[in-house]
């Protein structure tokens, strides 16, 4: 029994992992702030999830900290990016719901839209994260990472769906989301990621 809460035991690794989470969630929320700076933010989260699964991970505020100074010049325009297409998506359906006839058309767009951004999206700052690309070319990677391997896709954003549907269940939920889930849904992606960035260089 008391090998299970041993330094190496699982009960001890939950809990560090959960703190390392909880820390990452807080320095997300903090260097966020600006909202110019989200993707700087997210990126240097992935760089220290990608370095978690990897179970290569340090002091994780130091690492984070690290990691966002050198993601300014990449992060900033990718976040930017990244809200640029949401709001582009939001409008989309804001206008498909305001024309009275709503056409069909417009619906289609903004779905065909949408899911054209988060292919492109889901594995562009874990892409970004471990690897020196142009902004383009990682868009470009994370889209035929996505459709290439898209039975993994489909099963990591059916995980990211049910995460969040989760989090928002009741009050005790949505505060551990509030608490940790936006650094537990990039751990998750990171997860997935590794796993197919690793196959990706053994085919190399």
């Amino acid at each position: 029994m008391g090998s299970i809460f041993r330094p190496d035991g699982p009960v001890y690794e939950f809990f560090r992992r959960f703190i390392d989470v909880f820390k990452l969630t807080f320095l997300w929320y903090i260097f966020s702030l600006p909202v110019v700076t989200i993707g700087a933010s997210t990126l240097a989260v992935y760089t220290v999830t990608l370095k978690m699964v990897d179970d290569r991970e340090g002091y994780v505020a130091r690492d984070f900290i690290k990691a966002f100074k050198a993601s300014l010049k990449q992060g900033i325009p990718l976040g930017l990016i990244t809200l640029a297409s949401i709001y582009l998506v939001y409008l989309n359906f804001s206008l498909f719901y305001a024309i009275e006839s709503n056409p069909l058309p417009l619906l289609i767009i903004g779905i065909l839209a949408g899911i054209y951004f988060l292919l492109s999206l889901l594995y562009a700052y874990p892409l970004a994260a471990r690897y020196k690309n142009t902004i383009r070319n990682i868009l470009n990677n994370s889209f035929q990472i996505s459709i290439r391997y898209f039975g993994r896709t489909l099963l990591l954003l059916f995980i990211i769906a049910f995460m969040i549907v989760f989090f928002l269940y009741n009050e005790t939920t949505i505060i551990f989301g509030i608490l940790i889930g936006p650094a537990f849904i990039m751990f998750t992606v990171s997860a997935f990621s590794l796993r197919i960035f690793r196959r990706i260089e053994k085919d190399q």
